[in-house]
């Protein structure tokens, strides 16, 4: 998950691509592990040396694949003008040659690859829209068969069930954390190919730092903090969850820390209360790295204190109600708090416990794809009963610490205004969840469809059916095959997924021809996914080779830059990705463009789960009638294919 909130065309043309969503990224599914008393055989990066580096396609044959990209969307005449733009600017001794060259050179001072420190900038680092909807993604976690949502404790009270569960989850947080640092995960493989590992180490004691004019992201491993922050009623403690020396203890010992900051907190005395300076990494990021620099020449304390909640291996938000049963309600609290209070945006995991027990994750994107986290949250659930550590000490945590500010006039201000800016954002998303039934991989690939291809034609037929048209379509796709790989988009709107469309709705058309329409339209897909996995997709090598651009005058002259159609090809509004198989949780995103939708979908054996937002603002879209759209095309596809 996204990785592609932009507000105007001219913001797609300054950012460059989709990045700053959170895509939760497409691939075949990796290796999982569990967690074993005996030593693995082999070590989490021991692969990192031998994986390749992220290959820079060619100028052909990115030229071509662009090329046929922008069938679809554009008319024979505006698609002339294009091909023109596209053929000037990789032709023989032009300026394509020129850039390209460059971007070998730059490829060759990287440590990874050519594209991270482009992708961090571009994708992330230098957008400016608040980080909360735009870029954050979010996910919920399977409920837990021992509690009884139906009896959620009253308002203003936190439950042992709460405390129980959130402090189960930080010990198998901790327990992952020391198989990252230790490297006894074992590495992952797509078969018999080595993935990059490199993501692992930008999970625990990740923070994003608010600065002018961008911001910057900062990662430490091995992560060897011993304390976590704890949020609660927007005030935050320091929470010693092992031992000095790293020593870990009993859940029982970290339930008794996170007990001590709730009773602190119920007998805090009012002229102790810490302002909501969490509010503040909400806001548009130029507005939060002002106030940052207010906060820390304010006073020595407010570095120690922001430095203490950056370098937390991570943050739990304990809230002291229960949004509501309804999970289509509930995900807007994992979402955005609703008001966006007892958050801390910028931290790389954040887990929420509301007090009947419901929990989830709000997950700032910047350091690692979805995948990464994803693959942690999922063994978090599986692990729920057995999260006890082995050879768990006594050894005495040291006390809890309540985290203050000293703050003026003016910090109370910018708090003020963020809460009002922040109330805006959130009650302008509409977002909601499928959570469909009634077929799903096992059907799927009995009828010899790939899933994921598939449910990109769902949201193909989807669209048209909503809006008589279709429009460029992104999806996540990864590259961990290479060092330091992310991720690379799949233009899903293609010239056979407007065939299959224009097929599936014609009344001519009879179910055999149906079916092969569609077969062709997920072929044609599956070669996309593949190339792009590849590292030979369309969208990054553009912006690399756009990012080489040295004066005004090359810019000028990039006329396949200049042409509509290059913002107008990756203007998504339908912004993609699959987090299958959604057993255990499932998870969002917000729109990409202010007329699209951010659709997360994962495919179980048996079912296929979605969720949808958009924004309210937006006349053309509406999440909840565009899910019953997407319904109704996820059972027409199915009866074409009895």
């Amino acid at each position: 998950m996204n990785v592609a909130s932009f507000r105007s065309a001219q913001n797609v043309a300054r950012i460059l691509t989709s990045a700053s969503r959170p895509q939760l990224a497409s691939q075949a599914r990796a290796r999982v592990f569990r967690y074993s008393t005996a030593a693995p055989a082999e070590k989490s990066f021991q692969n990192q040396s031998r994986l390749p580096r992220l290959p820079i396609p060619s100028l052909a044959e990115t030229a071509a694949r662009y090329k046929k990209s922008l069938v679809p969307i554009l008319s024979e005449t505006d698609f002339s003008r294009a091909e023109k733009a596209v053929d000037e600017f990789i032709k023989p001794g032009g300026l394509g040659e020129t850039l390209q060259s460059r971007l070998h050179d730059l490829d060759k001072t990287e440590k990874h690859s050519w594209l991270e420190t482009i992708w961090l900038n571009k994708g992330y680092l230098e957008w400016r829209e608040p980080s909360m909807i735009n870029v954050n993604w979010w996910a919920q976690f399977k409920d837990s068969p021992t509690f009884n949502l139906e009896q959620a404790p009253a308002r203003g009270v936190v439950s042992d069930v709460q405390i129980q569960r959130a402090a189960n989850y930080a010990s198998s947080l901790l327990t992952f954390n020391d198989h990252v640092n230790n490297q006894t995960m074992p590495p992952e493989y797509q078969r018999t190919t080595p993935l990059c590992m490199n993501q692992y180490k930008n999970q625990f004691g990740a923070y994003r730092v608010a600065e002018l004019p961008r911001d910057r992201i900062v990662t430490t491993w091995p992560a060897t903090a011993n304390y976590i922050a704890v949020m609660m009623r927007d005030q935050i403690y320091k929470v010693p969850v092992s031992g000095p020396d790293g020593e870990r203890v009993s859940i029982k010992a970290i339930e008794q820390q996170l007990r001590h900051v709730v009773e602190a907190v119920n007998n805090l005395p009012e002229q102790e209360k810490q302002a909501a300076v969490g509010v503040l990494t909400s806001e548009n990021r130029d507005t939060w790295a002002k106030a940052r620099q207010t906060l820390l020449g304010l006073s020595p304390q407010n570095h120690a204190s922001l430095s203490l909640i950056d370098h937390a291996l991570f943050v739990i938000c304990l809230d002291d109600y229960s949004s509501d049963r309804d999970i289509d309600v509930s995900h807007h609290n994992i979402f955005h708090a609703g008001n966006a209070h007892n958050r801390w945006f910028d931290k790389s995991m954040q887990f929420i416990f509301e007090n009947n027990g419901r929990a989830g994750i709000n997950g700032e994107h910047t350091p690692a794809d979805a995948v990464i986290p994803g693959r942690i949250l999922d063994e978090l659930v599986k692990s729920e009963k057995h999260a006890e550590p082995l050879h768990a000490s006594n050894v005495q945590l040291q006390p809890i610490e309540h985290v203050k500010f000293v703050i003026n006039d003016e910090i109370k201000e910018t708090i003020k205004q963020a809460e009002v800016n922040a109330k805006k954002m959130i009650d302008n998303v509409d977002s909601c969840l499928i959570h469909f039934n009634e077929y799903g991989s096992n059907w799927l690939k009995s009828v010899k469809c790939s899933p994921d291809a598939y449910v990109q034609m769902v949201m193909q037929l989807a669209y048209y059916r909503h809006y008589g048209t279709w429009t460029p379509t992104y999806e996540s796709a990864s590259v961990r095959m290479f060092l330091g790989g992310r991720t690379e988009t799949v233009r899903s709107c293609s010239v056979d997924s407007v065939a299959f469309v224009k097929g599936f709705e014609s009344k001519q058309a009879d179910t055999t021809e149906k079916q092969r329409l569609l077969q062709k339209a997920i072929q044609s897909h599956l070669e996309y996914m593949m190339a792009a996995s590849a590292g030979k997709g369309v969208d990054r090598h553009l912006l690399g080779l756009r990012s080489m651009m040295q004066t005004p005058e090359e810019q000028k002259q990039a006329q396949i830059f200049q042409d509509p159609s290059y913002i107008q090809s990756m203007y998504y509004r339908l912004s993609s990705s699959n987090m299958s198989p959604g057993d255990n949780f499932w998870g969002g995103f917000g729109p990409v463009v202010p007329e699209g939708y951010g659709i997360n979908y994962a495919i179980g054996k048996e079912n296929i789960k979605f969720s949808i937002s958009s924004l309210k603002s937006c006349k053309e879209t509406n999440s909840r009638e565009f899910r019953e759209t997407i319904l109704g095309a996820l059972r027409d596809m199915k009866k074409s294919m009895a």
